[in-house]
């Protein structure tokens, strides 16, 4: 009721500015400004969200466990505890001060997912993708990056998705479950044009400073535009917005900007570890359009009409349009196709998980990460 609410105010705060506009010319329209003084008095009273670190980290668990429910966790740990070194090895050279969480989810959709509070996601399909530690690296520092710079909570408040009363506050009954259910459509949907362009940015400078090779995320990306080659629609991560060519080039220059000794690509290091065969996109078994109640039911076909004003670009070709909330997911559909890549569906984002949401519990010692750093040649 309250998202009609705002709704409402909005239009009449939009007339209220033609009744001023046309005062001279109509005569004042008094009774018009009457009633839009007091919606202005009503908007005066909403307010964003604003999240403390405790918050931030309650709310990134939520979403975390909402994306974990949709796909699965593989329930190795060794492939974590390579994943989280990985991840630590970057993260460490960012001034983030909550935890980090690094979770492989159990799907052949190639993804990964950043949520507030430091949960970073990556699908074993975009491992099975990656060639080198490089690579891992890249896609890696580009998710870490949605999570320093709060993408999703920037989204929310942009979009004003989530807005409190005065007399609300966070801890007020509902508040908190909205910010989950929303954040969660940001997570998988993705993020606008400047937040996707602003990890690239600031990912291929991380990862080089490490003295990881900075073109791992180029080369990943370029694998995951010839993956889509074939598809009537762009899938997956990072797939749909802002155009691919746009990124790679842009990835080019930012790389070839890097001076580092140290290039490091560590292959076999990598394929010590990933396991994972590739499925190709067509025979990716992905869940119905709308079985679960999570897709928008549109063809997946990309509106070049509208920018990023009139609505918020999707690194997907379908938008998740229904978030569960508090970890539990609406009953999933037994049909499944492995062929919706030709008829519009997005076998990525519909890919089809595991059964087990579970986390992995994974711990990093400091002499672990130090070891893991120096046999790998890079920087601390």
């Amino acid at each position: 009721m309250k998202s009609v609410l705002i709704s409402v105010f909005v239009s009449f705060a939009a007339l209220f500015g033609f009744a001023t506009a046309g005062h001279a010319q109509f005569g004042g329209l008094k009774g018009l400004g009457g009633i839009a003084n007091s919606v202005n008095k009503g908007l005066d009273k909403l307010k964003d969200v604003e999240l403390s670190d405790e918050d931030e980290a309650k709310l990134g668990d939520q979403i975390s466990a909402n994306v974990r429910q949709k796909f699965g966790v593989v329930q190795d740990p060794d492939i974590h505890k390579y994943v989280t070194l990985v991840g630590m090895t970057l993260a460490r050279n960012t001034s983030y001060k909550l935890p980090w969480h690094f979770i492989v989810l159990d799907t052949d959709g190639v993804n990964a997912f950043a949520a507030p509070g430091g949960y970073v996601h990556i699908t074993r399909g975009a491992l099975a993708m990656m060639k080198n530690e490089s690579e891992l690296a890249g896609v890696l520092g580009h998710e870490l990056t949605h999570v320093t710079q709060k993408h999703t909570m920037k989204t929310i408040q942009k979009g004003k998705l989530v807005q409190m009363g005065a007399n609300e506050t966070k801890a007020s009954a509902g508040v908190m479950q909205k910010l989950v259910d929303e954040g969660t459509k940001v997570v998988l949907a993705g993020y606008g044009r400047d937040q996707e362009l602003e990890a690239d940015a600031e990912a291929v400078p991380l990862t080089a400073r490490v003295g990881y090779d900075p073109t791992g995320l180029r080369k990943f990306l370029d694998a995951l535009s010839d993956r889509n080659k074939d598809s009537q629609t762009k899938q997956g991560l990072f797939a749909s917005h802002p155009e691919m060519n746009e990124r790679l080039q842009k990835l080019d220059a930012l790389a070839a900007k890097q001076k580092s000794d140290a290039m490091a690509v560590l292959a076999e290091r990598f394929k010590g570890h990933v396991k994972y065969e590739l499925v190709d996109l067509s025979k990716t078994a992905a869940v119905a359009d709308g079985a679960k109640g999570l897709t928008d039911g549109n063809d997946g076909k990309k509106d070049d009409k509208k920018d990023d004003k009139e609505k918020k670009p999707s690194r997907f070709s379908s938008v998740v349009k229904t978030a569960t909330g508090g970890g539990s997911e609406t009953k999933q559909s037994a049909s499944v196709t492995g062929s919706g890549g030709s008829r519009g569906v997005d076998n990525e984002i519909n890919a089809k998980g595991g059964s087990n949401p579970a986390p992995v519990a994974v711990t990093v010692s400091d002499a672990e990460l130090a070891a893991f750093i120096k046999e790998g040649n890079l920087r601390a």
